[in-house]
């Protein structure tokens, strides 16, 4: 399944076209029925001529109403880039559309509305200016499609046309990890609490007890519903109504996020390649204050520009954003960051790792080579970075770490095994856990345990060997690795194991002469 959104200004029909499409008003809201105009997402759904099912999302187009625009456009797969032919270009059609563009959502339409209130040269002039707006973006050879909602022109059109377009589109990888970005809370009477979003990365089922993060609360699937279908399990992609129990709405909040137990943990800080709009009316500079749009969420962040102390418009550059709170986040994510006032669009990016393992010194050396593979490297590069950072992992541990599909990552885990780059190394206490380190790690941390020894045996010639106590102590490895290396290189024949003495595997006790005159008689 597929979902498409809306982009575009205020009043230049949206939702009107959404209705004459689906014969859904996308506007639910008593406010928004009254006024005439979108404040919140809608939904809706339709089956397009080739028969597939889509869910659509209206988004709101007026400037105050941004961040609602931003809790669900990043969830589609493609989008309906709205202009009404009677009003042109309009500052929102700029803005969405750069959003759309920082987002990657590289698969749409650009739709002209209204057509029925203009001549046909003025129409042609409006398509004209749509081809130009829309040159260098991820849109840029999106099909244009004239359209007047109020007499059904063109509709037909921009079905069969969206029915093409979504055919080259990717449909959602299932990764194992479900997560629901929630951009809808509300409660039913006989039903309880319902939290609404786009799944992503995995299934849900009736039944799964879930957690809602970053906060932690446990709850259980009652039911699961897409455009008012009921369902046993939905899969990744699909527009997903969830009821739970155990958990009042209340606890809930939109840009929460439902995944299963242990399927992510929460990060309050992430490295992302970031690109300032060449309209921004501002430098970046070092420690700017901004709000993070990621997912359905939005965070008050502190930018740590890395390598720099300022970035002028139109540059893009490496970035460490520390969150006011914690989230749920995953490698290739794209997000988008605001300043909160004056209301400004600055940029946006991509997620390079959810789980720094520091606050890194701005103008460290090393930062450069590292961000740059984790921007463009190989998928292996990405596996052998993730193991530098993380030390002895597992491959469930490297899958969140790269976010790579399981399938994918164990392919690449052979091929690196093949090539001798990574070690695989296996708890003695559960031998079906296969844990992995890198060449470079495995061969540093064993030459420092034969060299450990050494120093030892040629110290105390006489005795058998050291204590893994003593020796763990000396080489300064943490417990868990140090046991790991050990059995490796106890069942490798590169060191002895007696008890709990350590050695050497060549390493005999020889007396000298002068010690066996000594010895003899007392023996």
């Amino acid at each position: 399944m597929h979902i498409v959104g809306t982009a575009g200004h205020v009043d230049h029909g949206k939702s009107t076209l959404i209705t004459a499409l689906t014969g859904v008003n996308p506007d639910r809201l008593k406010e928004e029925i009254a006024r005439e105009m979108t404040i919140d997402l809608g939904f809706a759904s339709m089956t397009l001529p080739d028969g597939e099912q889509i869910g659509i999302i209206d988004v709101p187009g007026h400037l105050h109403f941004i961040g609602n625009m931003l809790s669900g456009i990043g969830g589609v797969d493609a989008v309906l880039l709205i202009i009404a032919a009677d009003e042109g270009v309009s500052a929102q059609t700029r803005e969405h559309l750069a959003i759309l563009d920082l987002l990657g959502i590289k698969h749409g339409l650009i739709v002209l509305t209204k057509t029925d209130l203009v001549e046909s040269e003025w129409l042609e002039l409006i398509s004209l200016e749509a081809q130009e707006v829309i040159r260098g973006t991820t849109l840029e050879n999106a099909p244009i499609i004239a359209v007047s909602s109020k007499t059904g022109d063109g509709l037909d059109e921009l079905t069969s046309q969206l029915s093409l377009v979504l055919k080259d589109t990717p449909t959602r990888i299932d990764l194992g990890r479900p997560r629901l970005p929630i951009d809808r809370v509300f409660s039913l009477t006989g039903f309880g609490t319902v939290v609404a979003g786009t799944l992503i990365d995995g299934n849900l089922n009736v039944g799964d007890e879930v957690v809602i993060q970053p906060g932690g609360l446990t709850a259980r699937i009652r039911g699961l519903q897409n455009h008012k279908h009921k369902l046993q399990r939905v899969n990744p992609g699909y527009r997903t109504a969830v009821n739970l129990s155990g958990i009042d709405k209340n606890q809930i909040n939109r840009g929460n996020v439902l995944t299963l137990p242990g399927a992510y943990n929460k990060t309050a800080l992430l490295d992302v390649y970031f690109r300032l709009l060449p309209a921004a009316s501002l430098d970046l500079s070092h420690n700017l204050r901004a709000n993070l749009f990621l997912g359905a969420a939005e965070i008050p962040a502190q930018v740590r520009l890395l390598g720099a102390d300022r970035l002028e418009p139109g540059g893009t550059a490496f970035l460490q954003l520390k969150l006011a709170q914690p989230t749920i986040a995953s490698r290739g994510d794209h997000f988008i960051l605001r300043l909160p006032s004056p209301s400004e669009t600055l940029g946006g990016g991509i997620i390079l790792d959810a789980h720094p393992a520091r606050i890194y010194r701005r103008f460290d050396s090393s930062l450069p080579n590292r961000m740059q593979q984790l921007l463009s490297g190989k998928e292996a590069d990405l596996v052998l970075e993730a193991l530098s950072t993380l030390g002895v992992s597992d491959s469930d541990q490297l899958s969140k770490k790269t976010n790579l599909s399981p399938d994918r990552l164990n392919k690449l885990i052979g091929d690196l095994l093949n090539d001798k780059r990574i070690v695989e190394l296996t708890a003695q206490q559960d031998s079906k856990r296969m844990l992995f380190i890198t060449a470079d790690q495995w061969r540093r941390n064993a030459n420092l345990l034969i060299e450990s020894l050494n120093n030892f045996h040629a110290q105390y010639p006489l005795k058998k060997g050291t204590t893994r106590e003593q020796l763990r102590a000396v080489s300064k490895l943490n417990p868990a690795l140090f046991d790991l290396m050990l059995d490796k290189m106890r069942r490798g024949g590169q060191v002895r194991l007696e008890g709990v003495t350590v050695s050497l595997a060549d390493h005999q006790v020889i007396l000298t002469p002068d010690q066996h005159s000594i010895a003899a008689p007392l023996l």
